[in-house]
């Protein structure tokens, strides 16, 4: 394990985010906004895109990037296939940290009351 991040983010002050379309077009890739809107109602796609969020939050923290580059730069976007969540990273991100070594990311999601939460782990070759 080279890094772990956690981060909390609160479902109602997405809530508010949200309501700017310019907001969730500047943070979260079309993959993430389509799952989201999805969700049905307003609080369930509060709570998608809070816990998109916090794994950005969360992955930047286990890996040094700068949340800049992942939040405002298109660099991450949280998939979820099949119920699993999976970290998809553009190539100049991947490439921002550990550079020249594999690695694999994992991330944990979860929601409750007025929270969301998301654990990333990244695990990776060790130094040479």
């Amino acid at each position: 394990m080279v890094g772990v991040g956690i981060d909390l983010c609160r479902i109602s002050r997405m809530l508010r985010a949200i309501r700017s379309r310019h907001f969730v077009e500047r943070v979260f890739c079309p993959e993430e906004i389509a799952y989201a809107e999805a969700r049905g109602g307003e609080r369930a796609r509060a709570a998608s895109y809070a816990s998109a969020f916090a794994a950005r939050e969360a992955f930047c923290k286990a890996s040094g990037v700068s949340l800049a580059e992942v939040a405002l730069g298109k660099g991450f976007c949280l998939l979820r296939e099949g119920g699993v969540p999976r970290i998809e990273l553009a190539p100049e991100v991947e490439a921002s940290f550990l550079p020249g070594r594999s690695k694999r990311l994992w991330v944990s999601l979860t929601h409750d009351g007025d929270y969301a939460a998301a654990v990333v782990v990244i695990e990776g070759e060790p130094p040479p």
